[in-house]
């Protein structure tokens, strides 16, 4: 039987090592504001911080739980005003840290979160080279830490975080400046070490760390590494959290969204928790209104306009008015179709892969109405009902190079996903065959996909030769993600 929360805490007070030396004092109140902060009730942890500062303006744990705040408070408004207004206070935290107990293992973790956190936040922006900076003096100081404290657990979480965000990075100008640092990663280590921590911190002293191990675990699962297992394990390591925790909410829904399970991601939206204690987090409905358009539901646009309510920030953006664009064509009206369009030109920012796809979308021409219903459909896990429009229609009904090298691509995918892997690799054979000398993603990601099943057979000379295919074409949308897709799979088969 667990522990109540009371009783675990007290448990953890009397054997956790966080109070090394009394300026790093971990104590019942840091704790208490540090789980609020990953329930996102941030107003409730910065009263419980501004208390704790009162009582001991020497803890230097306060400065790394009011980086947590802002961290969160950034994730969640996508202001990059507020970023360049709160970057400020990143120096002025790491002055006090620095100045505090060299012999407590919480000394170089501090500085080294601190800097993980505003690298991340950077980079979200654009500004890979200040962020490449931080991620290399973060790595610096949590490899010092794990040669000084190698039984302290929590260097494993930032340096697997590392590992698995430069192991797949693209070739290019960050990748570079990393390298020149001396900074290289390893995506299956950096998973590894994750997931050994999400797996033991509920059995050690460390359990109250658990809730961030998961978060940073769910998240790279999902979207750097595109693990198949991102559902299952997510689900698996989420299941614990409390119900109270508006973050558990938001990684469940996302990686519900991002694996076609959109009646689940939905029913968690819709009924995610909600009162003043939360920090507002629109996303929650711009996500909402995703899933919802992915099983055809127009009343999704109440969403997407909710969203652009609330939102303060720059990203996601244009991808809403290219949702609300897509409401407008399968409702027939091709009038408020055009303007959405051109809202998705004139509004928002690019710094999302989102919405840089999304200006993308806007600037080619209209989608055919069969094709974006498969998609939606696909996306959204309907996978009968996506057969069923797709089936509705044979190739030679799609008039342009670009429609019938998607309609082939939409047939792969489907199949791919109800198992019928000959049928997925002739229709992806035909796909690539259509659109490899084309700007579109769908020969490249075929070939990447026609590789993952020829793996899954145990046929790696097919597989190796299908993602060194996908890499050869360049100059095509998604070309990053899709060629470090190819080379985590020419590692898995020794390519």
């Amino acid at each position: 039987m667990p522990l109540k929360p009371s009783l675990r805490l007290t448990v953890f007070l009397f054997i956790l090592p966080l109070s090394v030396a009394a300026n790093f004092d971990f104590n019942a109140n840091c704790i208490k504001a540090y789980q609020n902060i990953f329930e996102l009730k941030l107003g409730t942890a910065k009263a419980l911080i501004a208390g704790e500062k009162k009582a001991r303006p020497q803890n230097s744990i306060v400065p790394l739980l009011e980086n947590y705040v802002d961290y969160f408070y950034l994730l969640t408004t996508e202001s990059k005003s507020e970023f360049e207004r709160l970057e400020q206070n990143k120096s002025q935290r790491l002055a006090q840290i620095s100045n505090d107990d060299k012999n407590s293992p919480y000394y170089l973790y501090a500085q080294a979160e601190i800097n993980l956190q505003w690298a991340l936040i950077r980079g979200r922006y654009g500004a890979y080279f200040a962020a490449s900076k931080e991620i290399n003096k973060a790595y610096s100081l949590l490899k010092d830490n794990q040669k000084k404290f190698p039984g302290f657990h929590l260097n494993h979480k930032g340096l697997g975080l590392i590992n698995v965000v430069i192991g797949s990075l693209p070739d290019g100008f960050m990748k570079s400046a990393l390298a020149t640092f001396g900074v290289k990663g390893d995506v299956q280590t950096g998973l590894n070490q994750l997931e050994n921590l999400a797996e033991n911190l509920p059995k050690s002293t460390y359990e109250p760390f658990y809730e961030e191990v998961v978060f940073y675990y769910a998240y790279i699962l999902s979207d750097v590494a595109k693990s198949p297992q991102a559902y299952a394990k997510t689900m698996k390591y989420t299941n614990r959290i409390n119900d109270s925790s508006l973050l558990k909410t938001y990684m469940q829904a996302y990686v519900c969204a991002r694996n076609g399970k959109s009646e689940q991601a939905i029913n968690l939206l819709e009924n995610r928790p909600r009162s003043n204690v939360y920090q507002p987090f629109p996303y929650l409905d711009y996500l909402l209104g995703v899933v919802r358009l992915n099983k055809l539901d127009l009343k999704a646009s109440s969403s997407f306009d909710q969203f652009l309510q609330s939102n303060r920030g720059v990203n996601y953006i244009k991808d809403t008015y290219l949702h609300l664009a897509w409401v407008s064509l399968l409702k027939g009206d091709s009038a408020d179709y055009g303007a959405y369009i051109g809202k998705v030109k004139a509004s928002g920012a690019t710094y999302a892969d989102k919405d840089k796809q999304a200006l993308n979308e806007a600037n080619s021409p209209t989608p055919n109405l069969v094709l974006l219903k498969a998609r939606l459909l696909y996306d959204g896990g309907y996978l009968s009902k996506a057969m069923e429009v797709l089936t509705s229609s044979k190739a030679d009904d799609f008039k342009t190079v670009k429609d019938k090298t998607e309609y082939a691509y939409r047939l792969a995918r489907v199949n791919d996903d109800l198992g019928k892997d000959e049928l997925a690799l002739g229709h992806y054979q035909a796909a690539y065959q259509l659109g490899k000398n084309q700007k579109y993603y769908f020969a490249a990601k075929s070939a990447v996909l026609m590789g993952c099943i020829y793996e899954k057979k145990k046929n790696f000379a097919k597989a190796k030769a299908y993602f060194n295919l996908a890499m050869s074409l360049k100059d095509h949308e998604y070309q990053n993600s899709i060629e470090n897709e190819a080379k985590q799979g020419l590692k898995r088969v020794g390519g």
